[in-house]
């Protein structure tokens, strides 16, 4: 286990009440719904971001608002420290416990409370998976826009907290371009509601501001979601180039032509022979990098939109132009892009990074990021949501070879300050976590920092809530 991430000291005064603690949580919550073996912890030790473990003093599973309520009124009462989770997809750490904290685990609450085609929303509880609400809808005509690679297993609760996106996010947005309310927990256990079916909210916009916040204002327990029509019809065409920055060129022409695809994914060479391998989509392998472009609409609509991309291509040399004949291929190409982070895992452990860059910069920071990646003779896949910027360079290593992960962690970090520095943020969608906390500096000054910190003490004043994320351990107000 990496120690180069520090975490908050455990509070000795929550570990010596542990059975204690254990006997009240037992009378909130219903039967088989505390953890509280030390062997049955260990799945809560770590999430998607592998490299650290810590376990929790306990964990809780709620059915219902008012049982999560009830545990937050509890930890509340006796400074217990509360990390939300939801399906342990997150690959920033933002679910990564401590040994003093009580994992509030949301995967219980999965029921879809309301499915309104009127006002063109769902209501669902924190625990429903991403995908299950498009499945819920698909069949009378419409679907949930944000699509994270992970939508099979990740949570709404999840995707709030750290506002995912996902392939299609480029026409249709984030998770905060298609949230209309939730329902929100207070670290005192007090229950509001934000926001709602109405598109417009009166007063301090708090959905945006919990939207993102990393479950560190309160724990979210039922969200309303956007829902939208189906489109005519879509088709994603695989553009195959030369270089990786011939690539990034052509993304960043697309979308200065004023051109909007529904999506744009791009894979270099070792992601493609890695997804290929996986999944049999049938990518190109005599290419260097990969565009997956999906246009949708009419097929008039369609045509002319990737007649115009097609002739942006060329002038970047491009080598392969692919478009999906039917509805399996092209099943077949998004199985292949969804199917990247768990593909890689099979050849090697790795740490996913988050930087987005302007589109104007995709070439240089892709180039820039080879030359990290060599001087610490490391591999890296390049996989990530091109049309808006948000890169995932996979950086490939030996977690059990102390030495390999410190030079993963380091090339990591230095590829987060090259996107800062070429004019970008440090995450699009990932959150910052514990991953990105200590480079928080590198993007903000301290009193940015302050401010932020601020909102959040205005929330939780004894910072209980997911305590050791987001914001470097130094420096705190």
């Amino acid at each position: 286990m990496s120690e180069a991430i520090a975490f908050l000291p455990p509070r000795p005064e929550v570990l010596s009440r542990r059975a204690e603690i254990l006997a009240d949580l037992k009378e909130l919550v219903p039967p088989g719904r505390l953890v509280e073996d030390r062997n049955a912890l260990v799945p809560f030790e770590t999430d998607g971001f592998i490299a650290y473990r810590r376990r929790p003093l306990a964990v809780v599973l709620p059915e219902t608002t008012a049982q999560v309520a009830a545990v937050m009124k509890y930890c509340h009462r006796y400074g217990i420290p509360v990390v939300p989770r939801g399906a342990g997809t997150s690959l920033s750490g933002g679910a990564i416990p401590q040994e003093d904290a009580v994992v509030l685990g949301l995967s219980a609450m999965t029921r879809i409370l309301e499915v309104d085609y009127a006002n063109r929303c769902a209501t669902v509880q924190a625990g429903v998976t991403n995908l299950a609400i498009s499945d819920a809808v698909g069949a009378d005509g419409y679907f949930y826009a944000p699509d994270p690679s992970s939508q099979l297993a990740c949570t709404i609760g999840g995707n709030i907290a750290m506002n995912s996106g996902g392939a299609h996010c480029l026409k249709y947005g984030v998770t905060t371009n298609n949230l209309l309310g939730v329902k929100l927990v207070l670290v005192d256990g007090t229950i509001i509601d934000l926001g709602g079916k109405h598109l417009d909210a009166e007063g301090y916009d708090l959905l945006g501001l919990v939207c993102g916040s990393e479950g560190q204002l309160g724990i979210v327990t039922e969200a309303t979601v956007r829902l939208l029509a189906k489109p005519e019809g879509a088709r994603p065409v695989l553009f195959g180039f030369d270089s990786a920055e011939a690539a990034g060129s052509c993304v960043a022409d697309v979308i200065g032509a004023g051109i909007i695809p529904v999506a744009i994914e791009f894979m270099d060479k070792p992601a493609i022979e890695i997804c290929e391998a996986f999944a049999k989509a049938g990518y190109p392998l005599d290419v260097e990098a990969l565009l997956i472009v999906e246009v949708e609409g009419s097929d008039a609509e369609m045509d002319a939109m990737l007649a115009a991309i097609v002739e942006i291509a060329k002038r970047h040399g491009v080598k392969t132009v692919r478009e999906s004949q039917s509805a399996t291929e092209a099943a077949l190409i998004w199985k292949g892009r969804k199917s990247a982070f768990g593909a890689t895992g099979r050849i090697a452990d790795y740490i996913c990074m988050d930087g987005t860059v302007p589109l104007s910069q995709l070439a240089y920071v892709l180039r820039k990021t080879s030359e990290i990646i060599d001087r610490y003779g490391l591999r890296v896949a390049n996989v990530f949501h091109a049309g808006d910027g948000n890169m995932h360079p996979l950086i490939l290593y030996n977690i059990n070879d102390p030495d390999d992960a410190a030079k993963a962690e380091a090339a990591g970090m230095e590829i987060l300050k090259l996107c800062v520095d070429a004019g970008g943020c440090l995450t699009g969608e990932h959150g910052v976590g514990i991953e990105k906390r200590d480079l928080m500096l590198h993007q903000f000054t301290q009193v940015d920092l302050d401010q932020q910190m601020a909102v959040r003490s205005a929330f939780d004043a004894d910072w209980i809530l997911n305590p050791s994320k987001v914001f470097p351990l130094e420096g705190r107000g």
